[in-house]
């Protein structure tokens, strides 16, 4: 029965959708009408209006879809999707205030001559006005009703004419809506991949490095940089060729005027503004200067400044206001590069300095954006007309969000989470057959539905099941900037693709519809070539948001345990380019005269180097056990790709049987007799089902794993022993160095600690503890003084609690005096004979031995490492 109510869901939805009824009402409704159903057919038939659900009852379904919600977006935490209305505010400020126009005129003035050219700046000023807003309407409705006429009337053939008119970037509002879905369904792709692990080993915990990491809205961002750059560039390179091979399709357009200086003028002006907000917007994001959400109100700020001077009067005050904005920009930038702007920290005349610039140029910001805002206010009401549309299109959005989280919330009331899941999983051909699948269903469901709704209903459902597959181990970012890429085409497929209904509404009579739909076919093909390069190679999505974290100020540090084995890589590397510069550093720290020094820090010494003598061998023993692990994997696979299939079956079985004893348990008494008996023998038929299968699992299973574990286990052990080698060696000689570079303030105590010694032979004792203490206080900052402080503070101690004893006061002083001209003497011999030798060692070594010493990563470190992680690597041996 639940499979019927979920069915009927299915097909409400399909209907209200089909027969023209709002999204926004349709979604719910479904939901709405599908619950109420199950439950009447609960109350008249099953014994209870939750006898139809899969767990819980109507009002708990009913009331989930505005509780998550409400759960989601009002946490602190989560606040991504207030960058929509920023974005939309922008895209359509871009369209209203003509600057969009402005940019196509001037763009296919420069491509013009260009075989092709009109249909290049097409693309090239759709790119751009994409990277920013992601507003398909404004964007086709503007190159509509610019550059098609003038394609048609450079006699381009309509179909490439129209085609052309109908690409996009994977828009923002795209990528900070999926970034919102990803973020919840990676917290159930964890628990889901946790459960798996303990399912397969027996462990209760999961390592951290096989955990599924989440993604943010400026991932998203940066993982699309990439392929939507690709995109354009197969754009543009199709249209060239095309034009090349189609000179009378696609001829080129002689330019009406030279390239004189007032030409150029006026390409700066209308070019250099919106690169200049492109710029700021994504350029701060990926420098990870703002978040999204800041880099919003950037772009809307920006958007509402350039429409003050494109709607003014062209006159000398029309610039006044960007002019102003500027000069308020460049004030604050030499705040910030000059002073700490921090009002609760300042405490010097010099950092209210500092504030009361960074005031000014604040001030002068807000008056541009007030004066910017007056001025789109008093011409032609744009201001309002923009902030209507912006209103109207978020509240879309919005309410889109809350009818497709209750659709969702029915859907896994009637079990549909887990008969996806069972689907998708019991596929043959594991995870790729599994992602071709959903891509599969994506593809279609564009043909009917918006990106919108495409993103909130179906990735909650697959994106968990996707992420916390082992086999390919994929990132969080690269399915979603898949997806997008492959929501992209529904702006494009016939019959409801939103991008050709835009462009039949400007288009002229002379193009017919079926001319536009054959031309969408071309860019829809090389949309899915693009999947297919970006599928393919995953270092295009994930390459950038690596990158940025890496070399960020929140960087992980090197020890972070899900970098570890490409940290192994990166120590793996260097040896194999530059081994000799270790294994001689090794060499010099055992053959270093350390006579100089004290017996426990020449013993510390040379058990460092005698541990660091066994790095190259620990090195060279990894790519050995790797070998191995990786011979045995073609035997071992198949066996365990069979036996895991079979526990997944028993453990779906089982399930079903749990079920059953539930049921069984829950209503015993007020089922009739002739029920009872058939969940009977459907108990014994799981029960039976179960015993068959366990009986399949081949009696080599367990040898075969055995081995394969003590394999893995040897690789493991292999670099657990090359960090540990390297860490305590690299570590012990770093805390002598340490010691010895304080020597120069050591030396500069001696002084006062000789001066000391008569105040505690006859000095004032309360005077004489406070000395102490505060100068115990500076030995305690000198790395291997602290026998020096230990005494000193037992001489106050004395002085504090027993003031006449001063001999024993005396006593404890000079044998800090003692231990300190002690100390002066190896310090100063051991500076000269020992030090160099050791800082040579820890400068050779760093890319080695001492990798996981820094407390962060280098640059050169973060740039491996980001090329290293893009790579997904399965973990499906593991589990």
């Amino acid at each position: 029965m639940e499979l019927l109510f979920l069915a009927l869901l299915l097909l409400i939805m399909a209907w209200a959708l089909g027969s023209g009824y709002p999204v926004a009402f349709a979604l719910p409704g479904a939901a709405i009408i599908s619950i109420g159903l199950a439950a009447g057919a609960g109350y008249l038939f099953g014994g209870g209006t939750d006898a139809y659900f899969h767990s819980g009852g109507p009002s708990q379904w009913l009331s989930a879809g505005v509780t998550n919600l409400r759960g989601v977006y009002w946490e602190v935490d989560r606040d991504t999707l207030i960058a929509i209305p920023l974005f939309i505010f922008m895209g359509i400020m871009l369209q209203r205030s003509k600057i969009a126009e402005d940019l196509l005129v001037t763009m296919a003035k420069l491509f013009g001559p260009v075989p092709g050219g009109l249909g290049i700046s097409v693309v090239f000023v759709g790119a751009l006005l994409a990277a920013t807003t992601g507003i398909v309407g404004a964007t086709v409705v503007a190159m509509g009703l610019i550059s098609l006429p003038a394609m048609l009337r450079n006699n381009y053939s309509p179909s490439l004419a129209s085609g052309t008119l109908g690409q996009i970037i994977p828009p923002s509002i795209v990528l900070i809506i999926l970034a919102d879905q990803l973020a919840s369904a990676t917290d159930q792709a964890s628990t889901m991949r946790k459960l798996l692990h303990k399912e397969a080993t027996g462990e209760l915990s999961m390592p951290s490095v096989f955990d599924v990491s989440s993604t943010s809205a400026g991932e998203m961002f940066l993982g699309a940089l990439v392929p939507g750059i690709l995109l354009v560039m197969i754009y543009m390179a199709y249209i060239l060729c095309y034009a090349i091979l189609n000179p009378k399709k696609a001829p080129s357009v002689p330019r009406d005027e030279e390239f004189s200086l007032a030409f150029w003028g006026n390409v700066a002006l209308t070019l250099i503004p919106p690169l200049t907000l492109i710029f700021l917007v994504l350029g701060s994001i990926i420098a990870g200067v703002a978040t999204v959400n800041q880099a919003g109100a950037i772009g809307a700020a920006g958007a509402m400044i350039m429409a003050g001077y494109r709607l003014g009067d062209n006159g000398p005050r029309t610039f006044m206001p960007a002019i102003l904005a500027l000069v308020g920009l460049a004030i604050i930038a030499f705040a910030l590069a000059n002073y700490p702007m921090n009002l609760k920290a300042a405490s010097t005349p010099e950092d209210m300095t500092g504030i009361y610039i960074g005031v000014v140029g604040t001030s002068f910001m807000i008056i541009s954006l007030i004066w910017s805002g007056l001025r789109i206010m008093r011409i032609e009401d744009t201001l309002t007309g923009v902030m209507l549309e912006t209103a109207k299109t978020t509240s879309l959005v919005f309410v889109i969000l809350l009818g497709a989280a209750m659709l969702t919330a029915a859907f896994r009331a009637f079990g549909g989470e887990e008969l996806v899941r069972d689907f998708l999983t019991g596929l043959p051909g594991g995870f790729w057959i599994q992602f071709l699948i959903v891509m599969l269903v994506i593809f279609l469901l564009g043909f009917f539905l918006d990106f919108i709704e495409i993103a909130v209903v179906v990735v909650p459902i697959v994106a968990p099941i996707l992420l916390a597959d082992p086999t390919a181990n994929i990132t969080a970012v690269w399915l979603g900037v898949m997806i997008g890429l492959n929501i992209q085409t529904s702006f494009l497929t016939p019959p409801f693709g939103f991008a050709l209904f835009y462009l039949r509404g400007v288009a002229p009579a002379a193009v017919k519809t079926m001319q536009i739909y054959k031309g969408v076919v071309a860019f829809i093909t090389l949309q899915l070539i693009a999947l297919l390069i970006v599928g393919l190679y995953p270092p295009l999505v994930n390459y950038l948001p690596n990158r940025s974290s890496y070399l960020s100020e929140t960087s992980p540090p090197p020890r972070n345990p899900r970098l570890q084995y490409c940290m192994d890589d990166y120590v793996l590397a260097n040896m194999n380019s530059d081994g000799a510069r270790t294994n001689n550093a090794i060499a010099a720290l055992a053959a270093l005269d350390l006579s100089s020094l004290p017996d426990d820090l020449a013993r510390d010494l040379r058990r460092a180097a005698d541990e660091a003598a066994g790095f190259s061998d620990a090195v060279a023993e990894i790519p050995v056990t790797i070998a191995a692990v990786q011979a045995a994997a073609g035997d071992y696979r198949p066996v365990q790709e069979q036996v895991r299939s079979i526990e997944k079956r028993v453990r779906d079985l089982q399930s079903d049987l749990d079920d059953v004893n539930r049921e069984m348990g829950r209503v015993r008494e007020a089922i009739s007799e002739e029920r009872g008996r058939r969940m009977e023998i459907r108990r014994g038929e799981l029960e039976a089902a179960i015993a068959e299968l366990q009986a399949q699992i081949p009696e080599s299973w367990d040898p075969v794993h055995d081995v394969f574990k003590e394999l893995t286990d040897a690789e493991e052990k292999a670099r657990v022993t090359m960090r540990r080698i390297g860490d305590n060696s690299f570590k012990t000689v770093a805390e002598v160095v340490a010691v010895l570079n304080g020597t120069p303030t050591f030396d500069a105590l001696g002084e006062p600690l000789r001066g000391l010694r008569a105040a505690v032979e006859t000095g004032e004792p309360e005077a004489t503890a406070a000395a102490l203490d505060e100068l115990a206080t500076k030995f305690r900052d000198v790395e291997g003084a602290g026998d020096i402080r230990s005494d000193l503070g037992a001489a106050r101690r004395v002085l504090e609690r027993t003031p006449d004893d001063r001999a024993k006061a005396l006593e404890e002083f000079d044998n800090a005096l003692a231990e300190y001209e002690e100390q002066a003497t190896w310090r100063a011999a051991a500076n000269t004979a020992v030090l160099p030798g050791l800082q040579a060692f820890l400068s050779d070594t760093k890319t080695t031995l001492g990798v996981r010493f820094e407390p962060s990563l280098t640059r050169e470190q973060g740039i491996f490492l980001a090329s290293c992680t893009a790579k997904h690597r399965s973990l499906s041996l593991s589990f």
